[in-house]
């Protein structure tokens, strides 16, 4: 998979952009709140129809306009390919492919495989479960449409479930409706458990080698699945919890309460571990996604590098420059003077400023 070239209009501080890549390492350079970052987030939307900074779709529009477009050409196994996506402030956006409209987001899922990598990647190990929840539906919803589908459906019914509640606290009289609710969360509840223990068996063949490779074999790595319920007790456990969910006015058992652990030679690193840990699991966690996304999707993914390398020591940058290979890069940077050092060939440089590519070579 290569990018071929992103046309913006109206994105974020983007009038108009015009950019053409190589299929090897692109570095995008230039001051702190240019724009480069903007680049790397329409690439993704590309790929994901989201956001990978969770931003809606009016966020990303530029503030002058009301609507937005994004077009990218793609080559995918030495084919041609076209996504076109018009982004809207007051309507859901459009998605054709190959100038061709397709009616569900999901249709798009696949096509481009990215794999994006940010200082707030640190976040993945030791902030909220609902970060760690939101990395992993991410990446599966990518490599798994009918995960993506099950979530959906999951998500709207539990919205549905939490209004029910509370108009239940103000009149009891709406109480039977849960049941209606319950038996679909736990149909589509336990195709997301499942699953998402699948994913972390898969993460696990890959991210322990990694893992001891970055912490010169000092460190074993296991991340461990941590699910409210397991998929066999969510009936009884979501029945179990109907006066407490009416109480609080949410649901408060599912798959939606999820979370995971990274274990270090036995330690929870997100509770116990120094910062040194916390920032090489992260980078073990996203080597390991390049290997999954080649093993599912039987495709190199785009790798997207949001100005990581000064986040990281020298080791850990020559691990992760190392681990690039044949892999489509686009990194961003404040400036050239990292790479200066003939570590790795650098196939175009382009530099932007204020939104607006100002020279490439």
């Amino acid at each position: 998979m290569i990018i071929k070239s992103l046309e913006l209009e109206n994105f974020r501080n983007y009038k108009n952009l015009n950019i053409v890549f190589d299929k090897g390492v692109n570095i995008l350079y230039g001051d702190n709140a240019q724009g480069k970052t903007n680049i790397l987030e329409a690439i993704y939307v590309s790929a994901t129809t989201k956001s990978h900074k969770g931003s809606k779709d009016k966020e990303i529009i530029n503030f002058d306009s009301e609507e937005a477009h994004i077009k990218t050409l793609l080559d995918k196994e030495g084919l041609e390919r076209r996504v076109d996506m018009h982004l809207r402030k007051s309507k859901s956006k459009g998605i054709a492919i190959d100038k061709v409209r397709i009616k569900k987001a999901a249709e798009l899922l696949g096509l481009l495989n990215v794999v994006f990598f940010s200082p707030e990647d640190l976040s993945i190990i030791k902030d909220a479960p609902a970060i760690r929840r939101r990395f992993m539906d991410m990446e599966l919803c990518q490599l798994d449409q009918s995960y993506l589908y099950d979530l959906n459906q999951y998500n709207k019914i539990i919205n549905q479930r939490n209004k029910t509640l509370k108009e239940i606290y103000i009149n009891n009289d709406y109480r039977d409706m849960l049941s209606i609710y319950d038996m679909q969360i736990v149909s589509y509840g336990k195709k997301i458990i499942n699953r998402r223990a699948e994913f972390i068996e898969e993460l696990n063949l890959i991210i322990n080698d990694i893992h001891k490779k970055l912490s010169g074999n000092k460190e074993d790595m296991v991340i461990k699945y941590e699910p409210y319920c397991s998929a066999d007790e969510l009936e009884s456990k979501l029945k179990a919890s109907i006066d407490r969910d009416i109480r609080l006015k949410m649901t408060n058992v599912g798959p939606h309460k999820d979370d995971f652990t990274f274990i270090a030679n036995g330690i929870d690193i997100r509770m116990y571990g120094s910062q040194g840990q916390q920032r090489t699991a992260a980078l073990s966690l996203k080597l390991s996604e390049i290997e999954i996304v080649k093993k599912i999707a039987k495709d190199k993914p785009v790798l997207l590098l949001d100005d990581v390398l000064s986040e990281l020591d020298s080791n850990r940058q020559n691990y992760l420059l190392d681990s690039i290979g044949d892999i489509q890069t686009i990194i961003t940077c404040t400036g050239l003077e990292d790479f200066v050092n003939d570590r790795f060939e650098i196939n175009k440089i382009f530099k932007i400023e204020n939104g607006v590519l100002v020279s490439e070579n």
